[in-house]
């Protein structure tokens, strides 16, 4: 054996009862479980680490990260290993960076550079693939030759391949139904994405130009999907007038293509959804009464975050970035997307009229532009003397699309109500890129397990480990994660449920947690007495076939 972890908590992601036990690793593996009084001798290794007044749990898994570059720039990636995340579920919100070609990874780069940095003059990743298997290659050998224990990257990452990019592929930024040629040139695409080793297709149907595909667009993809036994993961069409219309489409389309759902950041935001997350979960109940395979991720914080330029109306970004920025320019279209954002309600903002009160900047492209970090839009504008939208447009325009958001529209007792759900999971949707990301980056794991177990006991901690770890694992159908069980992966955390706490805020966003000691990957350990080690052990998680 190469590791014992003696006298452990287990914690073993089924949601049942904890007990004692030792837990042996050998070859990146669970050699065995021994529990506590079980006759036969305790497993003995080359290293048996005390684990006595620990939890252990199996590694959390993300299922909506935005590491996308990160894990490809940052080696360490403390971010997720310190809070115990051992796999992170990329590619999400129909926004990547595979399958591209040169023309449109270009475009996506400019598009997302608020999200992940990579815009234009930034050279710290080399984009040297075009597909998604090339990406996937490129995660398995993002540090080969540097000097670190392995070659990989810091926590294992699956992809889903991104509509949005993937429509930009086969027919640009252009707001119409495809040709059948061009329809064909999706389904294509997406069956090679999936092929190569993604585990489904994910949308941001409230972002350009993926949100300009129709339900019947998107049933044609999705069928494709469910051929390969992977899932449908749409960030959909609004979170705040027209929320749980958006989820009823999503639905019925998911029933329509016999195509697996899982919900991204499914929230009620805004304030005419206050209160109204028990309409969303009947909903979803009612369609799993029905048959149907549906599952859910959120983060537990109220602010969402994304970029400034989503804000805006679809029609404004035809033709993409530099078309955008043309029609700012123009005063005249330039009002008319203030009309549709400060008096009707963008789509881009859900439908619902833009509070500038409630956009905090919480990162720019442009150095120039960084005393803006930190206030809100409406604060920047009456410290210039100007109205909102000017100081908007002036970030819009100055940090070419860059900048990063938070948005204040969320409400505590949905995110309760909604994160007790039998079919929930967490996602960070965590943005690292920014002076002042959103804390959820940092803390989303911890923040469940110290503040909603611990402190509110609103879930015992065994129904919230497996809220994080064997229903994720098994939504990407990995028969061998998710649990604490012999013969699976090795991916495991120790932390002390007395202690395990977010240490990220608003005003210290990448403060790191406290109370998780020990993070093992593939059975190696990435975070050994609080600190993260020299090892790379993380790796690529393909499609398992179906």
């Amino acid at each position: 054996m190469d590791l014992v972890l003696r006298d452990a908590r287990v914690v073993d992601g089924t949601g049942g009862p904890s007990y004692r036990a030792d837990v042996a690793v050998s070859g990146g593996r669970i050699a065995a479980v021994h529990r506590a009084g079980a006759d036969g001798p305790r497993p003995d290794a080359r290293r048996v680490l005390d684990a006595s007044g620990l939890a252990l749990a199996p590694g959390f898994i993300d299922m909506h990260a935005h590491s996308d570059l990160a894990l490809l720039r940052d080696p360490d990636h403390s971010a997720k290993a310190a809070q115990g995340v051992t796999l992170e579920v990329l590619g999400q919100d129909g926004l990547s960076y595979a399958p591209v070609d040169d023309r449109t990874l270009a475009e996506v780069r400019t598009q997302i550079t608020g999200w992940n940095g990579g815009g234009p003059g930034d050279d710290r990743v080399a984009f040297d693939w075009r597909t998604v298997g090339g990406y996937l290659d490129r995660l398995d050998s993002a540090f080969a030759g540097a000097g670190y224990d392995g070659e990989g990257i810091a926590v294992n990452a699956a992809y889903l391949v991104p509509q949005g990019t993937v429509r930009m592929h086969a027919m640009g930024w252009e707001d119409r139904a495809p040709t059948p040629a061009e329809l064909d040139h999706m389904r294509r695409l997406v069956a090679e994405g999936l092929a190569q080793g993604a585990v489904g297709l994910s949308s941001g149907l409230t972002y350009t130009p993926g949100m300009y595909a129709s339900d019947a667009e998107l049933t044609e993809l999705c069928r494709v999907v469910a051929s390969y036994g992977g899932y449908y993961c749409p960030h959909h069409r609004s979170y705040g007038a027209g929320a749980l219309e958006a989820y009823e489409e999503m639905v019925a389309l998911s029933r329509e293509a016999g195509c697996a759902l899982h919900l991204a950041h499914a929230t009620m935001n805004f304030g005419v959804n206050e209160g109204r997350a028990g309409d969303l979960l009947a909903l979803l109940d009612g369609a799993l009464a029905a048959g149907a395979d549906i599952s859910l991720d959120s983060y537990p914080y109220t602010p969402g975050a994304t970029t400034l330029v989503a804000m805006l109306p679809s029609w404004a970004a035809e033709g993409g970035p530099e078309a955008l920025l043309a029609r700012l320019a123009d005063p005249a279209t330039a009002a008319r997307i203030r009309a549709d954002l400060e008096v009707t309600g963008s789509d881009g903002c859900h439908g619902v009229p833009i509070d500038w009160e409630t956009i905090e900047i919480s990162g720019t492209a442009n150095p120039g532009l960084a005393p803006y970090v930190g206030r809100t839009v409406a604060a920047s504008a009456a410290v210039r003397g100007e109205e909102p939208w000017t100081t908007a447009v002036r970030l819009l325009t100055e940090d070419r699309l860059g900048t990063s958001i938070l948005q204040h529209v969320g409400h505590e007792e949905n995110v309760r109500a909604i994160m007790r759900h039998r079919v929930h999971t967490g996602g960070s949707d965590g943005i690292l890129q920014g002076a002042k990301p959103h804390p959820r980056a940092y803390g989303t794991f911890p923040h469940y397990l110290g503040h909603y177990v611990r402190d509110l006991g609103l879930l015992s901690l065994e129904e919230c480990v497996a809220h994080l770890t064997s229903r994720p694992a098994a939504r990407l159908r990995l028969p061998d994660r998710g649990l604490v069980r012999e013969g699976y992966r090795a991916d495991l955390v120790l932390f002390d449920p007395e202690t395990v706490a977010s240490g990220a805020t608003f005003d210290a966003p990448r403060t790191l947690p406290t109370g998780i000691p020990y993070v093992l990957v593939d059975g190696r350990l990435t975070v050994e007495d609080g600190r993260r080690t020299q090892v790379l052990a993380g790796r690529s998680v393909r499609r398992t076939p179906y």
